[in-house]
């Protein structure tokens, strides 16, 4: 039997720090990293068609039975009030002292079947209450490929097309003019004389098409999709280039999840496999684990929650909602500050952290410190290169005072003292200025990101 989150956290003695001097390596998804580069893949995405693979990297817990939904709606912040099949919604979890555990994509597959798709953290959290609590549930787990036994094929494949191209390829797949969609709505299609669902969605703000269905069928629709797309300067995205989409979109994919303490959370602990525990990142340091946690709020979720309905948190997250609320925003570093950083690589002397791109995250939760005047302000999370902007942002939850447009405020990058992480090589802290934007930094993305 493998050992449990809580047996880890024991044996070390508390989580910050086994999660800062974790061995586990930065998350990497497990495709073709470049097809031809990945600046030139970014740019696909704004300037003609991507076709990115979703198939491997993510996991997914499909939830069936009489009590599906009820646990759904226990467990999640959003409204259930409307949610029929053929539809799906970011789904978002709380803990009992309403701290963001995690969000992930929610399809209603068919009647009382469910697909929650995502990072493994929320996944684990939904199974641990239904497998614990009064539900008559199902769950069948697919976990991602890095994870999955080997020689197991997913389930589901699933293609990302989008770009402003992308509804004139689809109308040519499909040959017939694709029915409008809002965002995150549902359609069929018959592609390669296959029936195809697909989700009106799109990670980078752009326009697109997440197409799923049998991983048998996979091979067929992909051929089917880069035959068509030629004609619509179609590009093939790999790992590194897709990693960095959620840049543009502002979507921060792995905040920490708040489990390590509160109400209920040994029994959680003792059954979530240390395995799944993951590794933390920056230079932002505390002793205490609840400094790290975020609400949804935090995030730019308060549009999502919804107290029509009773769930795990509802009460402190309706405290949350009362008080004062950080703001997500982009942060554009400067490029100065930045240079200086790569250069001490060549310099004489410790260097500054690597800085890698498009995408520098070095843990799979990234926490760096955000100050002004001396004063912590907040803090970093994603951070990468946008060649699209010609820009080095990260994603932060930074204090209303400093939130404005405009904002001077200076990020610490690396961490002080070293930690045992794989990714982490000798190295100093230094000080990169950066500027507060809006959140997406994409004006398209802005005010197209969610256009039906």
């Amino acid at each position: 039997m493998s050992a449990s989150a809580s047996d880890a956290i024991a044996q070390v003695g508390n989580p910050v720090d086994l999660l800062r001097n974790a061995q586990s390596k930065p998350t990497i998804f497990p495709v073709t990293p470049e097809f031809s580069n990945w600046r030139s893949e970014q740019r696909s995405w704004r300037e003609s068609v991507a076709l990115l693979d979703q198939s491997h990297h993510m996991t997914d817990l499909f939830i069936s039975g009489p009590d599906a939904l009820r646990l759904l709606s226990d467990t999640g912040v959003n409204s259930f009030a409307r949610f029929p099949v053929d539809a799906a919604k970011q789904f978002i979890a709380v803990n009992h002292e309403g701290y963001l555990i995690g969000d992930a994509i929610l399809f209603h597959l068919e009647e009382q079947v469910f697909d929650l798709v995502g990072w493994y953290m929320v996944l684990d959290w939904v199974q641990f209450i239904g497998e614990t609590g009064d539900y008559d549930v199902t769950f069948e787990r697919d976990a991602n490929t890095l994870m999955r036994e080997p020689g197991v094929d997913p389930v589901f494949y699933r293609y990302e097309l989008q770009g402003p191209h992308a509804l004139a390829l689809m109308e040519k797949l499909t040959g017939a003019p694709v029915p409008p969609t809002k965002f995150f709505g549902m359609a069929t299609f018959e592609i390669a004389g296959v029936t195809v669902r697909s989700l009106r969605h799109g990670m980078a703000g752009q326009p697109g098409f997440e197409l799923f269905g049998p991983w048998v069928d996979g091979a067929r629709i992909r051929e089917a999709i880069i035959a068509v797309g030629e004609e619509f300067d179609l590009v093939l995205v790999g790992a590194k280039a897709y990693s960095s989409a959620n840049l543009e979109s502002a979507w921060v994919p792995s905040p920490l999840p708040a489990i390590f303490s509160g109400e209920q959370m040994d029994d959680y602990l003792a059954w979530l496999p240390a395995a799944r525990l993951g590794s933390l990142a920056g230079s932002f340091v505390s002793d205490r684990i609840e400094d790290y946690y975020l609400t949804p709020y935090d995030l730019g979720y308060g549009r999502s929650v919804a107290f029509d309905h009773d769930f795990i948190g509802r009460a402190a997250l309706e405290a949350h909602a009362a008080a004062e609320q950080r703001v997500k925003v982009t942060l554009v570093w400067n490029p100065d500050d930045l240079a200086a950083a790569q250069r001490s690589l060549v310099e004489d002397g410790l260097p500054a952290k690597y800085i890698d791109f498009p995408k520098a995250r070095y843990g799979l939760y990234q926490v760096d410190r955000v100050r002004a005047d001396g004063v912590d302000v907040g803090i970093s999370h994603d951070c990468g290169y946008i060649t699209n902007e010609q820009a080095f942002v990260s994603l932060a939850s930074i204090a209303a005072s400093h939130a404005e447009p405009g904002t001077e405020v200076v990020l610490t990058w690396g961490e002080e003292p070293n930690s045992a992480k794989p990714a982490v090589e000798r190295h100093r802290q230094v000080e990169i200025r950066a500027t507060v934007a809006p959140a997406p930094y994409s004006r398209f993305a802005r005010e197209n990101y969610r256009a039906g």
